[in-house]
């Protein structure tokens, strides 16, 4: 793994940073669009809840599973030519969504959408690594994050508008007709836009071999899952806790975790400063202490209105803390980049499995106060822990 810069750098043309945080937009909706119409669907297709979110579970795991395929993909072919061909897939599966027929029919389709999904923001990261220096890298990877950032905000707002009035079917049709869009777009500029590739076989194994015995990249690969068993694993489990413990309504939870979305918000505006007050070191330890400290001190006055603002702190400190863990990840692999991203988002989505199941269990044993607090203790080690390590690599590579 080389210091960064050492690998080519594309400069010669213009970033194209709207192409790709509207990829980035599209793959995060899709995910979470059905979460709002599940009532609806369950009407439709006379089921149940639980039955319904079976939509939601195919979209995710086939997301997951699939990097592992489309990171080799597009270091041999190219990543734009990879993000044109996924959302050339994304936009037939949405479109075929929104005229299935049954059930069964639609889960299927969602999970083929999710496969095509994986090729979207893993790609444009790896993109983004190719395109810009590590030095300005956070900078851009957070513009590029808005888009995301915008859809986790408005997934659930847009879901239940759209639902109303469209009616599911309309809202999949909406999202397809966005990818054809963004997608001919792409597909118009292409040919002006430097797009590395490999000219070897498709599926290099000594890429994972060097990933693997590297280590560095090994621990930032462990470090990946911890991470998503101890936040994103976790976060979900905020709101049954505040409908059990304080009797809220659902919309009145949907709202309070719509503000995680306003942290993240603050993060891709205050990016470039909080780099160059705290570096990459002090964004970690206070990301980490964001979370840990909001989230402790809510469960100890254990009051509702707090819970505003621990949403906000996870959107804040959970960006600042990941940003830099995804910038690593471009770096750590420049001559396979979209391998080693993709290989990236696998941990973190294999670390977020793990988390549900533990954070569940820990929940059923001990109650939701108790697990919280464990979470909140575990978080605060490897925030420790992690902040402590960028330092270290940090100094080592300024003494090289």
């Amino acid at each position: 793994m080389s210091q960064p810069g050492a690998y080519e750098i594309i400069t010669e043309r213009p970033l194209p940073l709207l192409l790709l945080g509207s990829a980035g937009f599209l793959s995060a909706i899709g995910a979470r669009i059905v979460d709002p119409l599940l009532a609806a669907l369950a009407s439709e297709f006379n089921t149940t809840i639980s039955v319904v979110s079976l939509l939601i579970t195919a979209f995710t795991f086939a997301y997951g599973c699939n990097q592992l395929i489309l990171g080799p993909l597009g270091d041999r072919f190219g990543k734009l030519r990879l993000l044109l061909g996924a959302l050339a897939c994304y936009t037939l599966f949405m479109f075929a969504c929104a005229l299935a027929a049954d059930l069964p029919i639609l889960i299927a389709l969602r999970a083929c959408a999710g496969a095509a999904s994986a090729g979207l923001i893993p790609t444009c990261l790896a993109y983004i690594g190719d395109a810009v220096r590590y030095e300005d890298r956070q900078v851009v990877l957070s513009r590029f994050l808005m888009g995301v950032v915008l859809a986790q905000a408005l997934a659930g707002p847009l879901g239940g508008l759209f639902g109303e009035f469209l009616g599911w079917r309309g809202v999949f049709a909406l999202l397809g007709a966005g990818g054809l869009v963004v997608g001919l777009a792409l597909a118009a500029r292409l040919r002006h836009l430097p797009d590395r590739r490999h000219n070897d076989s498709t599926f290099r194994r000594a890429a994972y071999s060097v990933l693997i015995r590297h280590r560095p990249a090994r621990l930032l690969l462990i470090v990946t899952v911890v991470e998503g068993i101890l936040l994103p694993g976790s976060f979900p489990f905020i709101a049954p806790y505040l409908v059990d413990q304080f009797g809220l309504s659902y919309f009145a939870v949907g709202l309070i975790l719509s503000c995680l979305g306003l942290g993240a918000m603050i993060y891709t505006r205050y990016a470039a400063f909080l780099l160059q007050k705290l570096g990459e070191a002090g964004l970690v330890l206070y990301g980490g202490l964001l979370i840990a400290v909001t989230m402790g001190i809510a469960l100890l006055l254990n009051r509702w209105a707090l819970f505003i603002l621990v949403e906000v702190a996870l959107g804040l400190g959970y960006f600042m803390l990941h940003s830099v863990m995804q910038a690593r990840a471009t770096e750590l692999l420049p001559d396979a980049r979209a391998t080693a991203v993709s290989l990236f988002i696998f941990m973190l989505f294999i670390g977020q499995g793990l988390g549900a199941v533990l954070m569940g269990g820990a929940i059923a044993l001990w109650g939701y106060g108790t697990a919280f607090q464990l979470n909140v203790a575990a978080t605060l080690a490897l925030t420790v822990w992690l902040a402590n390590y960028m330092r270290r690599t940090a100094a080592a590579q300024a003494a090289c």
